[in-house]
């Protein structure tokens, strides 16, 4: 018989942004193809409702603002303390930060937080499991960028700014730990409907479903399809890689 190497029987897999949108989706998905799921998130409420629904131990869940790398490390060390191993790191936790808003008017304030959280928090998480992941010599890690990290959306030079160094960290890590048996990538989604998106201008939303063939926004299910493959085994021979799931707004 195959096996099936999309299947997370017997691993240990954290998911941050793991409360709602496409964070939630993915939870539910790896969790019902067997992982052991530590999810976490910075709204506790919506982490509440999803231990609930999944049945998750209270030492699988937490909150996390990944804009402090202290909470990061604290939880990160926790989690490979009580289960032991960390397979693979499922990271879709991030802000959107100023949107419509000319580049010369953008607060620094408002542009750090975004690159705090965005791209500080990646590269905080990543730091903090390939330790886990090098001693077992095997591990997935998996990073939600954007399309606006490839192509750019005019009004939010932070978020790009953030993206597109996510995208460029994640391709030197990837030829770095690849010996390892490690494997990270990037996922570029084009606009998706999530809560995230909820204080996205009107105008600026437009702008993106326009650039988008299908017409449409994706949904939180059809990104987590991509996140699960990429946080599992059958990954295998693919790194540094960005995936899109753009609609066809991207195609490279």
């Amino acid at each position: 018989m195959t096996e099936n190497k999309v299947n997370f029987d017997g691993q240990v897999v954290i998911v941050t942004g793991a409360a709602r949108g496409i964070g939630a989706a993915t939870a539910r998905l790896v969790a019902a193809r067997g992982a052991k799921v530590f999810a976490f998130d910075i709204n506790r409420d919506g982490l509440l409702e999803l231990q609930k629904e999944l049945s998750l131990a209270d030492n699988q869940i937490g909150t996390l603002d990944i804009g402090d790398q202290d909470s990061i490390t604290t939880t990160i060390n926790a989690v490979a303390q009580s289960a032991g191993k960390i397979d693979a790191l499922i990271n879709t936790a991030g802000i959107v930060g100023p949107t419509n808003v000319k580049v010369e008017n953008v607060s620094w304030p408002d542009f750090e937080n975004t690159l705090r959280v965005n791209l500080f928090g990646t590269i905080w998480l990543t730091q903090a499991v390939i330790p886990y992941m090098k001693s077992a010599k095997y591990g997935r890690i998996a990073h939600v960028a954007s399309i606006a990290g490839k192509e750019g959306n005019p009004g939010m030079s932070p978020y790009n700014v953030s993206k597109s160094g996510m995208i460029g960290f994640i391709k030197g890590v990837a030829k770095e730990i690849a010996p390892d048996g490690i494997v990270i990538n990037a996922l570029a989604p084009a606009v998706i409907s999530t809560p995230m998106n909820a204080d996205t201008s009107d105008e600026t939303l437009k702008y993106m479903i326009s650039r988008i063939p299908m017409g449409r926004v994706g949904q939180a299910d059809e990104v987590a399809e991509i996140l699960a493959f990429m946080g599992s085994s059958a990954c295998s021979f693919t790194t540094g890689f960005t995936f899109d799931a753009s609609g066809g707004r991207a195609t490279y």
